[in-house]
């Protein structure tokens, strides 16, 4: 499956440091989530459902990834 991502807007989180290790998201035209390394924009991206997505960052908040 290829996914098309010109067009989409990619934001980083409010706690990035400028210069830093950081990822972006984008929320793609199909209601999947993007994601991919701020330093390589041009490289691969990764594509989550909206499911995959929210079960993610309910462990962030719930800090099983400490």
């Amino acid at each position: 499956m290829t996914t098309e991502f010109s067009g989409v807007s990619w934001f980083k989180s409010s706690y990035s440091q400028a210069g830093g290790d950081c990822v972006e998201v984008a929320q793609l035209a199909t209601g999947a989530v993007g994601v991919r390394d701020s330093k390589n924009p041009a490289g691969p991206a990764l594509v989550f459902t909206p499911a995959e997505w929210d079960a993610f960052t309910d462990g962030v908040k719930a800090g099983w990834f400490r």
